[in-house]
Formats: structure tokens, C-alpha cells, sequence
């Protein structure tokens, strides 16, 4: 059984990509008006509550209601149930209770425990003053006629990150180069993108070429033995190796028999190693066109007025990629150290909110597939979210955050470069859901830079 405290959805439970994840783990529950939006009618005063703190931020709260209290409560149920429902011989609202017992004890009594278990729940949250980040597990009820109630109820609460150390470590920075050969590489995957396939009437494919066949399978079911047609681009990987070797040999409209060997490194690892005997049959092959490396060819891509030009746009944007990819490795080094340094541990709700995000859609998935892929990102998770907390815990005690001024000075640049007003920027960042993107990434680099100057940063050798 399971609560969602103060009747809401669990504030993580639709967050399903990495971004809402971080944003989920910051996710304030003091946001809500807790006293004006749940008054409670209870008295307290009369609970035995007992509340114990286990590992990773569980608390589980071990309640007893004492018999009147349900006993009250069962005869409101009782109440409501009277004025609802219409019995032979009895007015609406005047059905005895033992009459109403007799016919429906099993749902009154399932009632009762809900209604009541809810209250006493919410109740007892609000005074302890508990903010619960993850749904309450219910479990343990016990109660008889004329008895008292006992429960427990389970939930995990947000880590509480205490920084003893944030500076004094030491980070190289890789070094920041782009050389022609990537400026090429860059210009080639251009030209094939804008290329056009030229039918090929003879000859064995070639690197590049892409080749259109048909496989059959000739030591397996009759309905392997079906050929199934498949376009593969030679020199790609896209084939295991003995069938690109194969395909290799033969001509267009030729057709062979081979034994093919699966690869060590085959993702399905019941099929490495596994021999199969296959017939191939070579349809169509056909050969990349690809345009003059020009002028032309550069003014056709865009706002560049010559080939020099698209050289230099492709040589500013690999540096910036360059810069960014070396300062993500930078803040990752430098967070690893923090994190030894500051060790805490997370609630599992949290680091299975992240696991989801990552697996998404899940519903084509056999449970043993879904319980590898949940135990292999377990780690991994559980990094991620230390890392979040740890950077909210760090913005909130240096004040840090995004402020408005900051938040419209990026809308603005934003607006300039995309030749947009900054209101039509904004209202398109709140439509799409960006916005809190957006002041999260401001707060990161601030965090960043903050972290960075009580630390040693060198830059890596040539």
C-alpha cells in the first residue's frame, strides 16, 4: 500500500529525462502551504508514534491510533455510507449500523483504515515537521474490532550534504587543440550529406558504397530460410565483419553461400561465437556522388561567402566544442574530488528516479532485461544525484542562484544572436519548459566558477 503525503502525486513521479531528473532532485517542498491546505482535525496528542531513521535517509514512523479514535472514524464512514446507499425497508440515512456492518463490513472496514491511516499520516508529517521525498510505503497494519490501530509507514527524506572541504585540490585541464585533419573530416561528412547515390551496374562494393541484399538463413527454421533484405553502407560496421566480407565478393546480381562467425564483442552475448550458414545475395550496389569541395559547394551550406569561410565557421565551432568538452572534464574531475571529500549517501528513491529517466520507455523490456539494465546503472545514478545535491547545496550556501537580472541578461543575448525580442525568447523557454533549464545552467556555472577559484587548475602540456 502506498501514500502519496498530502494527497499530491509524488513531486518525481513523471520526470522522465535526465534534465527533469535534476531539476526533481532540487525539487522544494517547502514551496507548499502545508497547515492553511491540510487543517487538522486529529488530536495528536493522543498518538504513539515512534520514528526511526534507517540507511540512505529512510524514516519509517511506527504509529498506534488508539481504539476510540477508530472507532470514531468507523462510524463516519459508517455515516456517509447511510445517506449513499438505499436498502429495502429502510429510509436513506437511517439504515441501523449493524444492518450497513452486515452487508458491507469489508469495504467499511477498508475505508476506515484508508481514510484514517491518510489523516493520521499527513497529521503526523506536519507536526514532526518531515518532508517526505518519495511516496510512503504502508505496511504493517494490525487492527480488530474494538482495538487499537497500529502502522507503519515508510518514506525517504532529502540528504542533509554537510561541506567540510571545498577547495584546495588540483585539476589539469586537457589541452584545447584542432587540427586540420578534423577540419577535413568535418568538410567530408558535409559533402556526403549533400552527396546523391549513383547506381552501380557492375563490380564488388567498395568503401562507401551502399549495397542492397537479401539474406537467408540455411541452417535454421523454414521461416529463416525466407530471405529479408537489408541496406548496408561497406566500411561502416553496420554488418558483423564475415558478412561485410562477404558481401565484399560478390557482384551486383550475384549470389553465395558463406559461414559467418558472431564477434566476440556481439551486444547479445548467447549469439558470440555462434556459426550460421547463410545465403547473400548482392541486389543493387550503388556509389556515393560526391560534390567539388568549392566555393560553391560552401555558399550552397549557408551565410558563407567562399570555402574559406566555411573552413573557418567549421575550425570556431570545433574549438568551442573543444573548450566545452574540456571544461565538462575539468568540473567532473574537480567534482570527484569534492565528493570523496564530502562523503554522503542518497536516498534510493532519488537514485531510481534517475535510473528511469535514463531507461525511458521500458514497456518492450522482459523483467530480467529490466533488472540488469537497473543494476548496471546503479552507480551511476547514484553519482549523478550526489553531484546535483551537492551543487544546490553549495549554491544555496554561497547564494548563488540564477536572479532575474542574470536570467534576462542571458534572454537578451539570446534574443540578439537569434535576431528574436527577448519576450519572444521567453515565452518560448516557458512554453517548452527551458526556462528552469536555463536558470539552473546560469546557477551551475556560477557554482562552477566559485568552486574552481578555491581549487588549483593547470593547464595540460602540449
Amino acid at each position: 500500500m502506498a501514500l502519496v503525503p498530502w494527497g499530491f502525486e509524488s513531486p518525481l513521479s513523471h520526470y522522465k529525462s535526465v534534465k527533469a531528473v535534476h531539476e526533481a532532485v532540487f525539487f522544494s517542498l517547502e514551496a507548499l502551504p502545508w497547515n492553511r491546505l491540510y487543517p487538522m482535525a486529529l488530536d495528536l496528542s493522543r498518538l504513539n508514534v515512534d520514528v526511526q531513521e534507517g540507511e540512505r535517509w529512510r524514516r519509517t514512523l511506527n504509529i498506534t491510533v488508539p481504539a476510540d479514535l477508530v472507532q470514531a472514524e468507523r462510524q463516519k464512514v459508517l455515516k456517509t455510507l447511510s445517506s449513499k446507499v438505499r436498502l429495502p425497508g429502510f429510509r436513506k440515512g437511517k439504515i441501523p449500523s449493524a444492518v450497513l456492518e452486515k452487508r458491507f463490513g469489508g469495504a467499511v472496514r477498508q475505508e476506515m483504515l484508508d481514510s484514517l491511516i491518510g489523516e493520521v499520516y499527513r497529521g503526523v508529517l506536519q507536526e514532526r515537521d518531515l518532508r517526505p521525498i518519495s511516496e510512503g510505503e504502508v505496511n504493517q497494519v494490525e487492527w480488530e474490532n474494538e482495538e487499537d490501530l497500529t502502522f507503519a509507514v515508510s518514506f525517504d527524506v532529502n540528504p542533509k550534504v554537510e561541506l567540510a572541504r571545498l577547495g584546495g585540490f588540483s585539476v589539469q585541464r586537457p589541452k584545447v587543440a584542432v587540427a586540420d585533419e578534423d577540419v577535413i573530416r568535418v568538410l567530408e561528412r558535409l559533402r556526403e550529406e549533400q552527396g546523391s547515390w549513383k547506381p552501380e551496374e557492375t563490380g564488388v562494393p567498395q568503401d562507401g558504397d551502399l549495397a542492397s541484399i537479401e539474406i537467408a538463413r540455411l541452417d535454421g527454421s523454414p521461416e529463416e530460410a525466407e530471405p529479408r533484405g537489408y541496406e548496408v553502407t561497406v566500411g561502416r560496421q553496420e554488418a558483423i565483419p564475415d558478412v561485410e566480407e562477404a558481401i565484399r565478393t560478390l557482384e551486383v546480381g550475384a549470389t553465395g553461400e558463406f559461414t559467418v562467425t558472431f564477434p566476440e564483442d556481439f551486444p547479445d552475448e548467447e549469439r558470440r561465437g555462434e556459426s550460421r550458414q547463410l545465403r547473400i545475395t548482392l541486389k543493387e550496389r550503388k556509389s556515393m556522388l560526391l560534390p567539388d569541395l568549392d566555393d560553391d559547394f560552401a555558399t550552397s551550406l549557408g551565410d558563407f561567402g567562399s570555402l574559406d569561410d566555411l573552413r573557418t565557421r567549421i575550425r570556431d565551432d570545433l574549438q568551442a566544442e573543444s573548450e566545452e568538452q574540456a571544461e565538462s572534464q575539468v568540473r567532473g574531475l574537480l567534482l570527484s574530488q569534492i565528493l570523496e571529500a564530502n562523503p554522503f549517501e542518497v536516498p534510493d528513491s532519488l537514485a531510481e528516479r534517475y535510473i528511469e529517466s535514463v531507461l525511458g520507455d521500458v514497456s518492450e523490456a522482459t523483467p530480467e532485461q529490466l533488472e540488469e539494465a537497473r543494476t548496471s546503472l546503479k552507480p551511476e545514478a547514484e553519482v549523478a544525484v550526489k553531484r546535483m545535491l551537492l551543487l544546490d547545496r553549495v549554491a544555496e550556501e554561497n547564494n548563488l542562484r540564477a536572479t532575474e537580472e542574470e536570467l534576462d541578461e542571458r534572454i537578451e543575448a539570446m534574443a540578439e544572436k537569434g535576431k528574436s525580442s527577448p519576450a519572444e525568447i521567453y515565452a518560448r523557454l516557458q512554453k517548452s519548459g527551458r526556462l528552469e533549464s536555463l536558470e539552473r545552467e546560469i546557477t551551475d556555472t556560477k557554482v562552477f566558477d566559485f568552486l574552481k577559484s578555491q581549487s588549483t587548475i593547470t593547464e595540460a602540456a602540449s
